[in-house]
Order: structure tokens, then C-alpha cells, then sequence
């Protein structure tokens, strides 16, 4: 499939971003298309037309139809399925009811997002648990080095087990499938962290078979953002209750699930971005002809190519091989100077900044594992083209050669 290189490609015109600006960051925070944003507007406008009729009367059926829709594409039960404002928040749903005791162990990742990593010791330090780090290779040379690392971490004291289904500092596509049954055999339950992977590919989460599974919908998949979703195995279930507790932990209907019951209903909220999603679902299916899955792939290989043209251009060899790499790479840079570290209140890196106001590029720069150790990392989505990446290898030319203020490289 031929990579778009240059020109206003029809497909920008679907979302709002400012064209002044070379966005390569749809990883952080997503993008929400036009005629999401539609819907989403159209549903506030019915809510606030009727609150009570929208939040009292049909708010179930939408949630129910809602629900069924994004069940369909996750190819799991709507039963089993919960929406929650983000992926963090369902990390730290599961986290902090589940029944840990003194002494359990609970493993992650040192390529986790560090607010979850941060809600993993909370609930660690809470039961007077461990938290037990492992530490993932990268570069990696492939998958089975991976799962190695993980195994590696599991003692007879590993109660569960946070892993990234897409690591978020380096954007590697884990074995999930693997992992999951890999723990399973060893008595350990997985709560995956699956904030990038819901439209980042064809998703089944009846055979991945994690315990504990949750995703971000504003990311790949376009939905507004606070919409994610929370699946929890049947046998599951009974362990985990939302982090607010509401009407649904005293109904006593018969009708529905304890489960749904608790989490359709925390409070009066906004459910229009979880409501929005059938249209982000129609929105993806429809951009480009043969539907979502030709556009994962076209995005996944504008993400290879533009890691290969970042590779070439750093003098460095590409740092997993292609079946890790989804629809975001990351590539090791040469290391920050000292005054380069981030400092309060600055929260980006010094190279993440002038990326920005020197060349209006909004790419993220990370430091990864720790200070002077960074990391680039380019998104590719419907929008983005290849002509795109070749300005930020240029930028990053400039940024980092010899003498230049930031380049690390004297």
C-alpha cells in the first residue's frame, strides 16, 4: 500500500487540527474527528433539552446500544463490558478492589505509563504488598525475549500483573495473547493496560482471555475524549466495583448485572462521549475504501516507514522488528545535556520544545528509562503523511548536530 508523501490530503480535512502545526502525537491525547464531534454535539443538545427524559428515561437503552455497538468490535460480550472515563481510571478501578493481601506480589513493566506504574505502588503500599518492577530490553530483538522478562518476574507470591498491551514511552506491540496465558498458567491474573491498542488494530478480546482489560476510545479509535471502557471477565466480576459508589450497590433488581448495575451509574456525569462511539466506530469504517482494517494497515505502515526514515537519518539500526510496531514507533536519541533536564514547571523535555516553537512540530521527546536516556516517538494516523516525518528527521538534523543547542553531541 503506497504511503501518502505530500499535499492537503483529503483526509485532514475530517479533523480540526491546526494546520500551521506537523502533528505527529495522536498517541497522547488522540483526535477527535469532525463528525464525532457532531454527534457528540447533537446528543448534548438533546440531553439539555430534556436532562431527566435523556438521564433518567433513556439513558440505559443508549448505554445499552452504545455498549453493543463497541462489544462488536472488541468481539467480546456486552455483558463483560463497562464505559469509564479513560484508561487510567480503569487501571485504577481494578487495582484498588482487587483483594490483596500482605505479602502478594504485583508485577508491571518498566515501559508502563508512570500513572499507572504510580497506582501500582499506591495499591501495593495500601494491602502492605510489593510492587516487583521487571525490566523489558530496548532495543528487543522480538517478542520472545519479552515474554522471557516477564516470566523471569513471576515468583509463587505474583497475585497479578499490569502489562501494556502497547508500551507507551516505546511504543512496542506486545505479546499480549501470549503473556496473558503465560501468567494464567502460573496462577496470575492480568489486568491489561490496553490505552492505545482499540483501534490501533483488530482487537479480540475473548481470545486475548485477560481477567482485567482496559482501553482508551479517544485515541485510535476517535471517540471524544473521556471515553474508554473497562472488560472484566465473567468470573471475574465479583472482585471489582467502580471507585464511586452509587445507587446500583443497593438495587435490587434482577434484570441486570450487579456489575452493570454499579457501573452504567456513579453520578450524574456527561455520557455523550461514551455515547459518541457508534459514530466514531461508523467514522473509522467508512474514511477510506475497505474500511477499518485497510486503515490500521495503511497507518501501520506510514508508522514503519517513518520509523525507517528516522532510523537512516539517526545513524541507528531500527530498535524491534516489524511485528512490534503498530501504528506509533520510538527511536533512542543521543542523550540530553544537564541543563536539558526537565525541571518544574516545565513538563517537556528542552528538544520536545523547540521542536514545537522552532519548527512547529508537535512530536513527543521522553525520557526513557531516566535522564540523559531519551526517546522520540511518532504517531501515524489518517491525517499524517510521509513528507510529515522527512520535516521532523530535518528538525531533528538541526536540533542535534554538533554545536547546536541542544544536540547532546559535542
Amino acid at each position: 500500500m503506497p504511503q501518502p508523501r505530500s499535499g492537503a490530503t483529503d483526509l485532514a480535512r475530517h479533523w480540526c487540527l491546526d494546520p500551521a502545526v506537523t502533528f505527529l502525537n495522536h498517541g497522547s491525547f488522540g483526535a477527535c474527528p469532525r463528525p464525532v464531534l457532531a454527534e457528540q454535539a447533537r446528543l448534548r443538545r438533546r440531553l439539555e433539552a430534556e436532562p431527566v427524559v435523556f438521564l433518567w428515561r433513556e439513558i440505559e437503552d443508549r448505554l445499552d446500544e452504545a455498549t453493543a455497538a463497541l462489544a462488536t468490535f472488541l468481539r467480546c460480550r456486552p455483558a463483560d463490558l463497562v464505559f469509564l472515563p479513560n484508561a487510567t481510571t480503569g487501571v485504577n478501578t481494578v487495582l484498588q478492589r482487587f483483594p490483596f493481601r500482605p505479602g502478594d506480589e504485583i508485577l508491571a513493566l518498566d515501559h508502563g505509563y508512570p500513572a499507572c506504574l504510580n497506582a501500582a505502588a499506591y495499591a501495593a503500599t495500601r494491602a502492605d504488598a510489593r510492587l516487583v518492577t521487571v525490566r523489558l530490553p530496548f532495543p528487543v530483538s522480538g517478542p520472545e525475549e519479552v515474554r522471557k522478562a516477564v516470566a523471569a518476574g513471576v515468583t509463587p507470591h505474583t497475585r497479578l500483573a499490569l502489562i501494556d498491551h502497547v508500551t507507551s514511552p516505546t511504543a512496542l506491540v506486545l505479546p499480549i495473547a501470549e503473556l496473558v496465558r503465560d501468567l494464567a498458567a502460573r496462577g496470575v491474573d492480568t489486568l491489561v493496560d490496553g490505552a492505545h491498542a482499540p483501534g490501533m488494530f483488530p482487537l479480540d478480546l475473548a481470545a486475548v482471555g485477560a481477567a482485567f482489560y482496559t482501553g482508551n476510545l479517544h485515541k485510535w479509535l476517535g471517540a471524544p475524549k473521556g471515553a474508554a471502557f473497562l472488560h472484566v471477565r465473567e468470573d471475574r466480576q465479583d472482585l471489582v466495583r467502580p471507585l464511586v459508589i452509587s445507587h446500583g450497590a443497593t438495587s435490587r433488581r434482577t434484570d441486570r448485572s450487579r456489575f452493570r448495575l454499579e457501573f452504567d451509574w456513579t453520578g450524574t456525569d456527561d455520557p455523550t462521549p461514551f455515547l459518541a462511539v457508534p459514530a466514531a466506530l461508523r467514522f473509522l469504517d467508512t474514511l477510506i475504501d475497505g474500511g477499518f482494517p485497510k486503515l490500521a494497515a495503511r497507518n501501520r505502515l506510514l508508522a514503519l516507514a517513518a520509523r525507517d526514515l528516522l532510523a537512516e537519518r539517526l545513524g541507528i539500526e531500527p530498535p524491534c522488528p516489524d511485528e512490534m510496531i503498530g501504528t506509533m514507533a520510538a527511536l533512542p536519541l543521543p542523550p540530553a545535556r544537564p541543563e536539558e533536564a526537565p525541571r518544574p514547571p516545565r513538563f517537556f523535555d528542552a528538544l520536545q520544545d523547540r521542536l514545537f516553537t522552532a519548527h512547529r512540530i508537535e512530536v513527543p521527546v521522553m525520557n526513557f528509562p531516566a535522564f540523559p536516556a531519551r526517546l522520540v516517538r511518532v504517531s501515524a494516523q489518517a491525517y499524517n503523511r510521509l513528507d510529515q516525518i522527512e520535516r521532523l528527521a530535518d528538525a531533528l538534523d538541526a536540533e542535534l548536530r554538533p554545536g547546536a543547542a541542544g544536540s547532546g553531541r559535542d
